[in-house]
C-alpha cells in the first residue's frame, strides 16, 4: 500500500496533459502496451495511472499488481527473448534511442516502435554482412602481393628449395616444357637438372595440346613422369581456374575443378611398380595438395575402402584388386564419370596370355570417347548419364619398353566404332587392341624412342657357356670373385629360387629373395633391405622384372633364360637405368643355345661378348658346392618329413582322430639311429664347407709352400697385410660372432662390368657350324652317359646271379 501510494504522489506531482480515458472494451493487448509505455514513462499524467487503468478489469479488482504477477496466458503477452548474441550488440544502439524518445515524452504506439525496431535490426545485420564481405576482400588483395611474391621468388634466378639455395640457369632445359611453378619446385628438390628424351616428347603433347600418347622407351629412361606431369599440370591449371572465378565473379568452380571425384586411374602389371609409381608420383605432387594412392592386393581390402574414403584425386593399382573393389561397389572407384586420365605402364605385359581377365572388365566401364561411343554404349554403365563434353576431355596413355605398331594404326582408331564390334569377345592380343578398346583417339601422338637393340646404350651384355649341373658354380664365381655392387639373380621357377637361394646362403653369401608366392609385406621388406644394401644381393623371379627402380645395381645375372625377347629386356633394363652404365651375364647351358640364338636374332644382334672366368679358381669351388649340396639335401629331407608329420597330425586333429604310432620298438629305434646318424654326418660337412670357408678362395696354381714361385705382386702382398689384420682382429675379438668377408687371393675383387671390358673377348651368334658342334658335343656326352648306365646294371646283374649261385 505504501508503495502505490507513493507511486501515485509522484504521478500527481507531474505536469498534466489532456486526459484519455481507458478502453474497457477487453483489448487486452493496447492495455498492455500503455501500461509498458507509462511504465517506462516517469511523466505519467495524473488520470493515466496504472491503478486507474488496471481497476478496469474484473480479475484485477483490489489492488495493484507487478509484472511478475501478470499472467502471459490471459493476456496474451509474449515477453521477448534475445535471439542472437550478434542482434543484441547490433541493437544497443537503437535501444539506447528508444530510451531517450521515452523520456522525451514523444513514445508512440507500441505496434509502431516494435516494428520500426525491427527494421533497424535488419538493416544492422544488412551493415555487418556488408563489412565482413569489404575484410574478405582486403584479405584478398593483401594476400595477392604475397603470391606475386612467391611467384617472383620462383622467378629469379636462385630460389630457395627448403632452405637450400637453387640455381635456376642449371635447370634451364624445363622451361620449354612450360610447368606450373610448384612442379618446378619439385623437380628442384629432386635434382632433376633436364627432362629425358621420352619427357620432352610426350609432356608437351599431353599437357598442353591435351593428346593421348602411346610412348615407348628404353627402361629406365622417366617414362613415370612423362605421364606424371602431364596429369599433375591439367590438375593445378584447372584449380587455378576455379580459384580466378571465384574471386572474379564469386562463384564456385566446381564444374572446371571437381573436388572429391577420381581423376587419374594409373593401372601396372605388378604391386612393385603400383608402389614406386606411386611414392615417384606423391614426390612431385608434394606441396600441391593433391592425393595420389596405391591399391595393391597383399593387403587388407578394409584398410584400403578407408583410404578410398578420403577420395583422393589419383590411384596407381593392380587390376586383380582394382576390379574386386569395383565390383564390390566401391563408389569412389566406380563413378568414373569425373576421369580426366586412364594410363597403362608397361603395356605389353598386360596383352600376355592368360594375364589379367580383370583388365578388359575395367576398361569395359570407361566411358567411351566419342568416336567409339556407338560401339560400346550398351556395354557401358555409365553411358547414358554422361555428357559428351566429359567423354571427350579423357586423355589414355599408354607406356612400355617394347612397342610394336602397325603402319595404318590410325587408320583402325578412326573406325574403331565398326572394329570394336568385332574385336568386343576376343582378348588383348597386341597394345594396338588395347588401345583401341581403351578409347584412344585417332589423333594419338606416337612417342617410340627405342633403338634397334632396344637395350639401354650403356648396358654391356654378355653370356657364360656351361652345363646345367655347373650353374651354380658359375654363379658362385661371378659373385665371390666379382661381387661388387648390387646384382640381381634372375630365375623363371620359384623352385630354381629356393634351390639356388639356400645353396648361397649355405656357402656364406648372404641373399634376399622376392616372387610371387610371398606375401607382400616381405616382398617390400626384402626389396628395402635390398636398396640399402651397398653389396646386396637379391634372387628374384620375373616379379622383380617390371618398372624397378633401384639405384646402384650394377649385374644382373640371368640364372635362366626367360622364355620371351620382352622379358628378357625389362630383366636386363634393371642395370644400366637413367643414364648410367651396367652389365648383364646370361648362364647359357646346351638345351638354351637354340632360346638364345633367337634372342639374339630379335635384337639384330650379330655378336655376344663372352664373359672372362678363371677356370684355375672352379676345382676349389666345385669342392666348396658339393659339400652344400649334401647339406641342402639333408635339411631339404628334414623339413619334409617334418612338414609331412605336422600336415597328418593338423589334419587329423581338425577331424578329432586320435594317431597312434604302429611302429614297433625295433622300428622306433631304427628311426632314432638314422636320425642321429643323420644329424652327426651333418655336422661333419657342415665344419669341413667353414673349415673352406674359412679359407681364401685361391686358384690351383696357387703354392702354399713356394709363395715366390710365381713371383710376389704389389696386389698379392697387399692382401697378405690385409688378411694379417684381419687376423689379430679377430684373435682380440674372439668373443663377437662377426661373418667375415670372402677374400681371393692373387685377384682383385672388381665389378663384373669392367672384368668384362678388360677381359672379355666378343663371339660370333649366327654361325650354323658352331650350333651343330655344340649338338654333336652334347650327343656325344649324352652317349657316353648312357653307355655307363649301361655298364653298372651289367655288373649289377652279374653280381646277382654270383651270389644266387653260390647260396
Amino acid at each position: 500500500l505504501t508503495l502505490s501510494l507513493l507511486a501515485l504522489v509522484m504521478a500527481s506531482q507531474a505536469p498534466k496533459k489532456k486526459p484519455k480515458k481507458a478502453k474497457r472494451t477487453g483489448e487486452d493487448s493496447e492495455q498492455l502496451e500503455r501500461i509498458d509505455s507509462l511504465l517506462w514513462n516517469p511523466s505519467m499524467p495524473n488520470d493515466d495511472d496504472p491503478f486507474s487503468l488496471l481497476t478496469g478489469s474484473n480479475e484485477l479488482e483490489g489492488g495493484f499488481l507487478s509484472l511478475e504477477e501478470i499472467d502471459e496466458s490471459e493476456y496474451g503477452l509474449e515477453i521477448p527473448k534475445p535471439e542472437r548474441e550478434s542482434v543484441k550488440k547490433g541493437v544497443k544502439g537503437t535501444e539506447k534511442s528508444k530510451k531517450r524518445k521515452g523520456s522525451d515524452g514523444d513514445a508512440g504506439s507500441g505496434g509502431e516502435a516494435e516494428a520500426g525496431s525491427e527494421e533497424k535490426v535488419e538493416e544492422e545485420d544488412k551493415k555487418v554482412k556488408r563489412k565482413k564481405k569489404k575484410k574478405k576482400n582486403k584479405n584478398k588483395k593483401a594476400k595477392e602481393p604475397e603470391e606475386d611474391a612467391k611467384s617472383a621468388a620462383v622467378s629469379n634466378d636462385k630460389i630457395d628449395v627448403e632452405g637450400d639455395s637453387v640455381d635456376e640457369a642449371e635447370y634451364y632445359a624445363w622451361d620449354e616444357l612450360r610447368l606450373h611453378p610448384l612442379l618446378m619446385k619439385s623437380i628442384y628438390r629432386l635434382g632433376f637438372k633436364e627432362p629425358t628424351p621420352i619427357q620432352k616428347a610426350c609432356i608437351p603433347a599431353a599437357a598442353h595440346q591435351g593428346k593421348d600418347v602411346i610412348g615407348a622407351a628404353e627402361t629406365g629412361s622417366g617414362k613415370t613422369l612423362a605421364f606424371g606431369l602431364p596429369i599433375l599440370q591439367r590438375l593445378l591449371e584447372e584449380r587455378e581456374k576455379a580459384d580466378n572465378l571465384l574471386e572474379e565473379n564469386g562463384e564456385a568452380g566446381d564444374k572446371i575443378a571437381p573436388r572429391g571425384l577420381l581423376r587419374a586411374l594409373v593401372i601396372t602389371p605388378t604391386r612393385e611398380l603400383a608402389l614406386q609409381v606411386t611414392d615417384h608420383l606423391k614426390e612431385v605432387a608434394k606441396g600441391t595438395n593433391i592425393r595420389v594412392v596405391p591399391i595393391v592386393g597383399g593387403m587388407s581390402t578394409e584398410k584400403q575402402e578407408r583410404i578410398l574414403k578420403a577420395r583422393p584425386e589419383i590411384v596407381v593399382g593392380t587390376p586383380g584388386r582394382l576390379w574386386e573393389l569395383m565390383s564390390g561397389g566401391e563408389i569412389h572407384l566406380v563413378e568414373l564419370h569425373s576421369l580426366s586420365f586412364f594410363v597403362l605402364d608397361e603395356a605389353d605385359r598386360m596383352i600376355e596370355n592368360g594375364h589379367f581377365h580383370e583388365l578388359q572388365s575395367i576398361i569395359d566401364m570407361l566411358p567411351m570417347t566419342i568416336g567409339s561411343m556407338e560401339g560400346h554404349c550398351e556395354n557401358t554403365q555409365n553411358c547414358v548419364t554422361i555428357s559428351s563434353f566429359q567423354r571427350k576431355k579423357r586423355q589414355t596413355f599408354v607406356f612400355s619398353a617394347t612397342i610394336a605398331l602397325s603402319a595404318d594404326f590410325r587408320k583402325k582408331l578412326k573406325g574403331g566404332s565398326l572394329k570394336s564390334k568385332q574385336s568386343m569377345n576376343d582378348g588383348f592380343n597386341s597394345i594396338e587392341t588395347l588401345s583401341e578398346r581403351a578409347g584412344m583417339r585417332a589423333n594419338v601422338a606416337i612417342v617410340d624412342l627405342t633403338n634397334a637393340s632396344i637395350m639401354a646404350d650403356k648396358l654391356e651384355e654378355s653370356f657364360i657357356e656351361c652345363r646345367e649341373e655347373d650353374k651354380d658354380a658359375y654363379l658362385y664365381y661371378i659373385l665371390s670373385v666379382h661381387g661388387r655392387g648390387c646384382t640381381i639373380v634372375f630365375c623363371t621357377s620359384i623352385a630354381a629360387l629356393r634351390h639356388t637361394s639356400s645353396l648361397l646362403r649355405i656357402l656364406g653369401i648372404n641373399v634376399w629373395t622376392l616372387h610371387a608366392q610371398m606375401q607382400q609385406r616381405a616382398r617390400l621388406k626384402a626389396i628395402d633391405r635390398f636398396r640399402g644394401s651397398e653389396h646386396g644381393i637379391l634372387v628374384a623371379t620375373d616379379v622383380a622384372a617390371r618398372g624397378l627402380d633401384i639405384p646402384g645395381v650394377r649385374t644382373v645375372v640371368h640364372y635362366q633364360l626367360p622364355h620371351s625377347a620382352e622379358v628378357y629386356v625389362h630383366r636386363s633394363g634393371r642395370t644400366a637405368r637413367a643414364s648410367a652404365d651396367g652389365c648383364s651375364i646370361a648362364l647359357i647351358c646346351p638345351n638354351d643355345t637354340s632360346k638364345f640364338a633367337v634372342l639374339c636374332k630379335s635384337f639384330s644382334k650379330e655378336s655376344f661378348q663372352q664373359f672372362p672366368v678363371e677356370i684355375s679358381y672352379m676345382p676349389e669351388i666345385a669342392k666348396r658346392l658339393s659339400l652344400a649340396r649334401q647339406i641342402d639335401k639333408i635339411l631339404r629331407n628334414d623339413s619334409q618329413e617334418n612338414a609331412n608329420k605336422s600336415w597328418f597330425e593338423r589334419n587329423a586333429k581338425s577331424v578329432e582322430l586320435v594317431v597312434e604310432d604302429d611302429d614297433s620298438e625295433e622300428e622306433i629305434v631304427n628311426n632314432y639311429k638314422q636320425k642321429k646318424a643323420s644329424s652327426i654326418h651333418l655336422k661333419k660337412l657342415q665344419q669341413e664347407l667353414n673349415m673352406l670357408l674359412s679359407r681364401p678362395l685361391q686358384p690351383k696354381t696357387f703354392s702354399r709352400r713356394f709363395l715366390a714361385g710365381a713371383s710376389v705382386s704389389p696386389l698379392l702382398q697387399h692382401q697378405f697385410e690385409e688378411l694379417a689384420r684381419q687376423k689379430l682382429g679377430d684373435i682380440g675379438n674372439s668373443g663377437a660372432s662377426k661373418r667375415r668377408k670372402l677374400v681371393v687371393i692373387g685377384q682383385d675383387c672388381v665389378e663384373p662390368l669392367q672384368a668384362l671390358r678388360s677381359a672379355g673377348h666378343e663371339v660370333c651368334m649366327d654361325s650354323k657350324e658352331g650350333a651343330e658342334k655344340r649338338r654333336n658335343i652334347d650327343n656325344l656326352r649324352r652317349k657316353r652317359k648312357e653307355e655307363k648306365k649301361r655298364l653298372r646294371d651289367q655288373r649289377r646283374k652279374q653280381r646277382k646271379k654270383l651270389k644266387g649261385a653260390s647260396a
